[in-house]
């Protein structure tokens, strides 16, 4: 067969890839993040995320998945559209060392019901316009955790006014109410979940995370201090 499509490839593209070159997908986009750190990566509604910044806040959320003790190989599932969230929660999976499970965010609750059973899944990730068919099925399945995304969650100050017009104006967002559900940035932010002041200041003792990278850093070494931390795993 002829594969017409190679003449739309731009020059050095080359039309084969070795895929014995990577050990996982982990090796490939890490080193994407250190070659690109500076590049624009992805683009939604006119805000970009650079490389350098897809590795930051995945591994922001990377750590606080694995904060909750889920066993290495865990399935994952990601309930979202098109939006920054999607490949920062996609790579944040994969680098936790669990298993992403690609839900499509117009599933009925019988739909979302069958893949969150057959898949396994114990955490879900999900734009809050499609939490309510969530909140539906969640008892019913084996998902103990709740990430819960906003459209507007990564695009700064836009972002407020994104989230006003599709809650308020266009009324794109069920009302929903899923007990212990943690907003996105919530997770990105160790100062929400870890119970640690930015002075270092120990105000709680919830399970510390087991992913450190290199926003974790701070956070690790002052539960370490606090001998909250005897052993942490870092990537």
């Amino acid at each position: 067969m002829e594969r017409i499509w190679l003449k739309q490839y731009p020059a050095g593209v080359p039309a084969d890839i070795d895929a014995t070159q990577y050990s996982s997908l982990v090796e490939l986009l890490e080193e994407s993040f250190a070659k690109f750190a500076d590049r624009k990566a992805f683009i939604c509604m006119d805000k970009s995320i650079s490389y350098r910044e897809l590795d930051e806040l995945s591994q922001a959320l990377g750590a606080y998945l694995q904060s909750k003790g889920m066993p290495k190989g865990a399935r994952v599932a990601l309930m979202m559209p098109n939006v920054l969230q999607y490949p920062v929660a996609t790579a944040a999976v994969l680098r936790a060392g669990y298993v992403v499970v690609n839900v499509n965010p117009l599933y009925t609750p019988r739909e979302l019901e069958h893949q969150l059973k057959d898949s396994g899944a114990e955490a879900i990730i999900v734009l809050e316009n499609f939490a309510n068919t969530v909140q539906q099925v969640l008892g019913k399945t084996s998902v103990k955790h709740v990430i819960v995304g906003s459209m507007g969650d990564l695009l700064g100050f836009k972002g407020v006014i994104v989230n006003l017009v599709v809650r308020r104006v266009k009324k794109m967002v069920p009302a929903w109410s899923i007990p212990r559900a943690i907003a996105f940035n919530d997770a990105l932010d160790p100062e929400k979940y870890l119970g640690i002041d930015r002075l270092g200041a120990r105000k709680s003792t919830p399970q510390p995370p087991r992913y450190c990278g290199k926003q974790k850093q701070r956070v690790c070494a002052d539960y370490e201090q606090n001998g909250q931390v005897n052993d942490v795993l870092r990537p």
